[in-house]
């Protein structure tokens, strides 16, 4: 009887290897080639008929159809619409672009944005963004600046877009 068991446990350990589609050390080989970044590899069932789902969502999914809007302004968009005369905790951004600070009506302003004398163009935009307190002290805005010189290039480029 021994000899059976050591007969029977490698084709045993074959035949269920093949049923579960278990790759050999060759592809294993090739297919970690490939994958450069160590990710795990996607398994497709033999049901699944759509592609895997990388994690990463496609540019359509990020930028919608006619919103050119970065990345970076999602923090915006937690306060602010683009959408004319649409308040929320802060003003509605849109038509921002020469406009002078603190006059869209409908919001209620801090002194200081009122008195502040600033007309919203790229310079003044992209100071007030990378400090919005220093710039206006006083300011009800909460936010603590875009730091990041190139994401609030592309804010300021943004704004300055929007009617």
């Amino acid at each position: 009887m021994p000899l059976l068991h050591r007969l029977f446990a490698p084709v045993a350990i074959l035949a269920l290897s093949a049923c579960g589609g278990a790759e050999t050390s060759a592809d294993n080989a090739e297919t970690s080639a490939d994958n450069e970044v160590g990710e795990p590899e996607a398994v497709e069932s033999a049901t699944d008929s759509a592609p895997a789902d990388t994690g990463t969502p496609a540019e359509e999914e990020v930028v919608g159809v006619g919103d050119a809007a970065p990345a970076a302004f999602a923090q915006c968009k937690a306060c602010h619409s683009t959408e004319p005369g649409k308040m929320m905790i802060g003003p509605s951004l849109a038509g921002i672009a020469g406009k002078q600070a603190g006059s869209v009506p409908g919001f209620a302003y801090s002194g200081a944005m009122k008195a502040s004398g600033l007309t919203w163009d790229a310079a003044t935009l992209d100071k007030y963004l990378a400090d919005p307190k220093g710039v206006v002290p006083g300011t009800k805005m909460a936010f603590v600046g875009l730091k990041d010189e190139a994401k609030r290039k592309e804010v300021v480029d943004y704004l300055l877009t929007l009617d």
